[in-house]
């Protein structure tokens, strides 16, 4: 059977400027090129904060639809911050817990250990074990584990895409594509991680070598669009804003999904640099926001509602 849990896995910040406050409920500048004064995202449903594994980061929050549905699809957020730092209390936006909920959809963000105490693949397999713990816990958390959609953000979007690219990580937690309806990584640049170092520049260059190291082949083994040839999850839907090294990497990694027979969209919006960067994460939930509607009509797309 089919597996869909939306996995909402927005990832901190590859840069440091995702790193930016997010509270839910909070009041932020609406800054969609001038358009209107600061603006108040509603609550979220209440959440419950659980543990999925021993580590002390290893936990997550899980938000029940507002309709109180049971067998509603699930979203999970994983946070970024450069594979390095960041958290599900302060890096998923104002948006998306109310967003989602009121849409619906339950609602989880995750943490996961971060380097350099943990590695890369450890995070990735963190992020495979968020979910089968969630899917073993459906019937008590109340929503369906036969719908999964995998959301990240920036580092977060590279391990989304990695999972959803890598059998390895959900064969690790016992699972397998199956489990997965879909994946959207939010403005990651590091989808081809020798590509991303070579070219990237010097900004986050000692970032990327305390991530993936200096071994070619490593670093290879954690690009997403080198296994991107087939199989992979059913359907990627990649956005990013206008940051050229992140337009290159979400360019090509649709083209490797496509070329391997995976369904992918790519959907660009206004935003350029660090603020671009952490507003598409910031705002995303945000009706107001361009980004919003075209995510809602893909998950519609995926689950057939």
């Amino acid at each position: 059977m089919k597996r869909t849990l939306i996995l909402t896995l927005a990832a901190g910040a590859m840069l440091a400027g995702s790193m930016a406050d997010a509270r839910p409920g909070g009041r932020l500048r609406d800054r969609l090129g001038g358009a209107g004064p600061d603006v108040s995202a509603p609550q979220p449903t209440p959440k419950q904060t659980m543990a999925y594994g021993q580590h002390r980061l290893q936990e997550l929050d899980f938000y029940p639809p507002a309709n109180g549905n049971r067998r509603a699809p699930l979203i999970i957020f994983v946070h970024g911050g450069g594979w390095k730092r960041g958290s599900k209390d302060n890096a998923d936006g104002n948006w998306k817990a109310p967003h989602y909920t009121a849409s619906g959809y339950a609602y989880a963000s995750i943490n996961y250990r971060l380097v350099p105490e943990a590695t890369v693949e450890q995070q990735g397999a963190d992020v495979a074990a968020a979910v089968r713990y969630l899917i073993d816990n459906a019937a008590r958390l109340g929503f369906d584990p036969t719908r999964i959609v995998l959301m990240g953000h920036s580092a977060g979007a590279h391990l989304v895409a990695l999972v959803g690219t890598d059998e390895q990580y959900l064969r690790g937690a016992g699972l397998s594509f199956t489990a997965i309806d879909g994946v959207i990584p939010i403005d990651g640049a590091a989808y081809d991680v020798p590509r991303q170092m070579s070219e990237g520049g010097k900004f986050m260059a000692e970032t990327y070598v305390q991530a993936f190291g200096t071994d070619p082949a490593r670093q290879r083994a954690l690009s997403p669009t080198l296994h991107a040839a087939s199989p992979n999850a059913p359907a990627f839907l990649i956005i990013h804003v206008q940051r050229q090294d992140g337009v290159a990497q979400s360019k090509s990694l649709q083209e490797a999904l496509r070329r391997g027979g995976t369904r992918a969209e790519r959907q660009e919006f206004e935003g350029r640099g660090l603020k671009g960067h952490a507003e598409i994460n910031r705002q995303l939930g945000n009706p107001a926001y361009a980004a919003t509607p075209v995510v809602d009509a893909w998950l519609k797309k995926i689950f057939g509602s």
